[in-house]
């Protein structure tokens, strides 16, 4: 027993000796990518993507700047009209400041080089801006005699605010104006009242010549040349002596003679004979201000030596241009004679350029003159879409000479030559022939405008409000919307225009006030329709009943809504006025904030006429 156990044992131990334990290491399998497909090569066709080609940028919205005080009469402004609430909600507290648009009256924010630097003072308000609490005119006076007098240093008004913003003027008449628009031209928000423009630059003529200044300041008007004085046009009367304050020595000659013709809101003034020598130049120096804040009037014209001008006004004021460095713009013509009155000056009479040399590109020049409009004869309509007789092309090649009838169903019903209508379904007609007919029946639309607005003033100042002076300002927003009431598919991209125009409260002529466009393509997931408006446009009114029963200003006056395929055909129309349609072509290219009449022809806005 003993000996068959060892038996076993052995040969279990043997059997354990003979297992033998092997790790297999799996092998990573390799990608073998599959052999490629032969693919039959395919000819493609370049895809035709018609682009709408406009030169036409989107327009910026100009800002028309008038003026009027808090307390108004009834002044109808048109209702909203339209879609009710169009933009769902009020625009009214705007923060932001006005960007007036009449810096052609203080000077422009760009250099032509051959101009006046202008610097702006606030003497309200320290050097670092902070409010001195004064409103004492006498203080502004006493300062302006004190530059004067110390050979015109500025030094004198170191430790009052200055705008970080220069203009640069050209010419120094503005007409009657609210006095805020001096702080506004420069970007700053503060009151119409106790405040300074300096303008430095140089006095030059291409030619010898002997002439004189007049001019008109309320308050402050001060000119300087090569050192001297020969000019004081400050306001002067029993109660505001600012002239004889400010130079007692110096006098204005012949006073009792030249000081009956008024320009502005005060009689002018009569300065020294200048005499230039050819392209010498001599420094020159204007000081403008405003004392009380409520208007504001700055004249400065020139007379001469020996020229003769005709006799304007029933005073018979020698019609006399107005001072200026280069050739007068149409902009500014209409901006300086729109705040005075006729009869006052003759602005472009006789202009004589202060510069040394001479503009021999003639045709650059702008037309200043006032062409005389044609009356239509009748209204003017929309362009209407006018199918004629064309091409048209088959699947098979086939063509045929035919006019359009109409569709029906989905066969075209043409008419050839000899009148014999036939119908060719769609299908075998040319894929322009498709287009052709899809254009030719464009979708019909519900057209709606509205408009929001807003009022708002500015401080006109302590002494603005009993001349009646608080400006209020009527901040509008313009919408257009447009809806699909037609029936069927139209999958074309339509571009569609708004126009929108001010009339005059007492004049005879309109102002585009704003143009927008916008493009969209009725489908269902717009529900067939459209919406957009147009950026803040500003409207003021003056009121002038301190002198006269008279308000000048901009209301509200109608729009135009034009809606045009991608052949540029006017498919629909949305107008206050049915004259507006006819003269469409001439507002999609007039300027903004300008005047025009019924035939679209640009006019000079109506000039005051409120001493007389």
């Amino acid at each position: 027993m003993l000996l068959s156990i060892l038996i076993h044992v052995a040969l279990f131990l043997l059997a354990g000796t003979l297992v033998v334990f092997t790790v297999v290491k799996k092998q990573e399998k390799k990608f073998e990518p599959p052999k490629a497909v032969e693919r039959p090569k395919m000819k493609l066709k370049k895809p035709k993507v018609k682009i709408k080609k406009s030169s036409r940028p989107k327009p910026t919205t100009r800002i028309v700047t008038k003026m009027n005080r808090a307390s108004m009469p009834d002044i109808q402004l048109p209702e909203m009209s339209g879609v009710g609430e169009g933009l769902g909600g009020g625009i009214g507290g705007f923060d932001i400041m006005p960007d007036f648009s009449e810096e052609s009256l203080f000077g422009a924010a760009q250099s032509i080089g051959n101009d006046f630097e202008g610097t702006f003072y606030d003497m309200k308000r320290r050097r670092n801006g902070s409010s001195l609490g004064t409103t004492d005119p006498d203080k502004l006076i006493n300062d302006v005699k004190k530059f004067v007098s110390s050979g015109w240093s500025t030094s004198i008004f170191a430790r009052y605010y200055h705008s970080p913003k220069k203009l640069y003027a050209t010419h120094f008449t503005t007409g009657v104006v609210p006095s805020v628009l001096g702080p506004m031209v420069f970007g700053e928000q503060t009151g119409g009242w106790l405040w300074l423009v300096h303008y430095k630059g140089q006095l030059v003529h291409k030619e010898s010549i002997t002439f004189r200044f007049w001019g008109s300041g309320d308050d402050i008007m001060l000119v300087r040349v090569n050192g001297k004085m020969v000019l004081n046009a400050c306001k002067e009367n029993v109660i505001e002596n600012y002239a004889s304050r400010i130079t007692p020595h110096w006098q204005t000659p012949e006073k009792s003679k030249y000081q009956k013709y008024w320009l502005g809101s005060v009689p002018s003034v009569v300065g020294d004979w200048i005499t230039l020598e050819p392209g010498v130049p001599l420094d020159m120096e204007v000081l403008i201000g405003e004392t009380r804040g409520d208007f504001f009037t700055a004249a400065l014209l020139v007379e001469v030596k020996g020229e003769e001008y005709e006799r304007i006004g029933h005073l018979l004021a020698p019609a006399l241009p107005i001072f200026t460095t280069t050739d007068l713009t149409r902009d500014v013509i209409e901006a300086v004679r729109g705040n005075l009155v006729p009869g006052e000056a003759g602005i472009t009479n006789k202009v004589v350029v202060f510069r040394d040399y001479d503009v021999s590109d003639a045709a650059a020049k702008e037309d200043l003159a006032v062409t005389e409009p044609t009356v239509p004869e009748g209204p003017p309509v929309a362009k209407a879409v006018e199918e004629k007789t064309r091409i048209w092309t088959g699947q098979d090649g086939k063509v045929l000479e035919a006019e359009l009838i109409t569709v029906i169903g989905n066969k075209a019903v043409l008419k050839d030559a000899h009148g014999k209508q036939r119908k060719i379904p769609l299908t075998q007609l040319s894929e322009e022939d498709r287009l052709f007919i899809e254009l030719a029946n464009p979708p019909k639309f519900n057209i709606d405008f509205s408009k929001k607005s807003s009022t708002r003033s500015i401080d006109g100042g302590p002494f603005a409000a009993d001349l009646r002076w608080v400006p209020r300002i009527y901040d509008y927003i313009f919408s257009a919307r447009l809806k699909q009431t037609s029936v069927g598919e139209y999958n074309h991209e339509l571009h569609v225009e708004l126009i929108v125009f001010g009339e005059e409260i007492n004049g005879n002529n309109y102002i585009l006030l704003d143009r927008q466009e916008s493009t969209f393509t009725p489908t269902k997931e717009n529900g067939r329709s459209h919406e957009f408006h147009g950026g803040k446009v500003m409207l003021e009114v003056r009121d002038w009943t301190f002198f006269a029963d008279l308000y000048k200003g901009e209301k509200y006056g109608g729009y135009l809504i034009v809606v045009t395929d991608q052949r540029g055909e006017i498919i629909d129309v949305g107008t206050s006025h049915k004259w507006l349609p006819g003269i469409a072509d001439k507002l999609r290219d007039f300027p903004l904030g300008k005047h025009f009449d019924k035939t679209g022809t640009r006019t000079y806005p109506p000039s005051y006429n409120y001493w007389y």
